[in-house]
């Protein structure tokens, strides 16, 4: 067996624990990027990465050409095809678990066959990781999704994170959670993600952080603080998680915070005001040259300037009733002295939410560049060039990571690591 398929191995003072990660819903690769810029010897022993209903699967190819394919342990190779065909027990084993999912209906309800088996929606990524982690029982995760898990579904205000949570604790896993900005820690980008650091009880670590109150983990002493450290934190609040996930599912709801910490169901949350450090502004990632493609022509600039400016729509819902919807102004074009917006995936189409710059260059109006969307979320230039069309680069790095942000957690796991026997 490979030494990549230990999350230990021996040495003259006993067992190290190895740096291997298993890299889910991989995209072109953030999370693996993030921890190569650390050059401390983290090896990624497989990963996953599938488009539903694509005939290409642009991201999964541009991963491959930058870091190669991986084989599972009948030495196949899956890392192309929907994770929920994979036989969970075949993937490698690895220290670090990581994943970009999004949220979706975390609800479930007990399968006909068992009152005591759970079942979730299907196409729900989540009942992916899980399985994965009671497959492989890896002693660190790391995920990242929107910031609005934390306030998900609207009907019942946080129980999509309650059921994450509960699911965890059960696994016998502790949490760390917090809603970061990545331009308020020095990226170019006003990107606002759930970032989740799960790790086992038994764990060194985890035996560590028992002994520590909630009020210190999440205000300087826990993993997140030391990735993103805070000015100052609000009162905390507390609840306690139930081990039965079908009675979260259906009556679990609490206001959670930006910033937390759960130990075996008990849960603490607080508000917390993040450091701040010098961005990157949109201005010192423009490109100087581009074609003349990116640039706006005079024919669609009059929408443009509607989808920007201030509106006032008469609206009517499905029952017949009337309501006006409205919405303010936004900068048109983007300011060059402050990080860009959050970039979505429909970046580069005619839409409200796609970023316009003034070329530094010509002063005309133009899109970003392909280049640039790369260089918001901190990814190396022309990383996605790769062979797939330009809207597709935008597409991924849309859905992609802010690479900074990963380097930084990783710098943290790396000390953490270090203590691990």
């Amino acid at each position: 067996m490979k030494i990549s398929e230990l999350t230990a191995c021996r040495s003259k003072e006993g067992f190290i624990m190895q740096k291997t990660i298993c890299e889910l819903f991989a995209g072109v690769g953030g999370f693996r990027l993030g921890f190569e810029r650390l050059e401390a010897g983290w090896e990624t022993t497989w990963f996953s990465q599938w488009e539903p209903g694509a005939g290409t699967q642009w991201a999964h190819d541009c991963y491959v050409q930058h870091f190669g394919d991986s084989f599972d342990l009948n030495n196949e190779f899956h890392t192309g095809e929907d994770i929920s065909t994979m036989d969970k027990q075949a993937i490698p084993n690895h220290t670090l678990l990581v994943g970009g999912f999004p949220c979706q209906d975390y609800s479930v309800a007990h399968t006909l066959s068992s009152s005591h088996g759970i079942e979730g929606k299907k196409g729900v990524l989540w009942w992916q990781i899980r399985d994965t982690i009671i497959a492989k029982k890896p002693p660190f995760c790391i995920f990242e999704n929107v910031d609005r898990l934390l306030k998900s579904p609207a009907k019942q205000r946080g129980r999509d994170f309650g059921v994450i949570l509960a699911c965890l604790a059960k696994e016998g896993y502790s949490v760390e959670w917090r809603v970061v900005n990545a331009a308020q820690y020095g990226a170019a980008q006003r990107r606002r993600r759930t970032f989740i650091f799960a790790y086992r009880n038994d764990t060194i670590y985890g035996q560590k952080m028992a002994d520590i109150s909630a009020d210190m983990i999440i205000k300087d002493g826990g993993f997140m603080a030391k990735a993103f450290p805070i000015q100052n934190m609000g009162r905390i609040t507390e609840t306690v998680i139930g081990g039965d996930i079908v009675d979260v599912s259906d009556n679990f709801a609490f206001a959670f915070e930006t910033a937390g910490y759960m130990c075996k169901g008990r849960i603490y949350t607080a508000k917390v005001t993040e450091q701040e450090e010098e961005p990157i502004t949109l201005g010192k990632i423009l490109q100087t040259t581009v074609d003349d493609k990116f640039y706006i022509t005079n024919e669609k600039m009059p929408k443009w300037t509607y989808l920007k400016g201030a509106k006032k729509i008469p609206r009517k819902t499905a029952d017949g009733h009337e309501y006006t919807f409205s919405e303010g102004p936004i900068a048109f074009p983007d300011p060059w002295d402050r990080p860009g917006r959050t970039m979505l995936t429909s970046e580069s189409t005619i839409n409200r939410s796609t970023h316009v710059v003034s070329d530094p260059g010509t002063g005309r109006l133009r899109l970003l560049t392909p280049v640039e969307a790369e260089r918001l979320q901190g990814f190396d230039d022309e990383w996605t060039n790769t062979g797939m069309p330009d809207r597709m680069r935008y597409f991924c790095m849309g859905n992609a990571l802010v690479v900074p942000m990963i380097t930084r957690m990783g710098r943290v796991l790396d000390t953490i690591i270090a203590e691990e026997k």
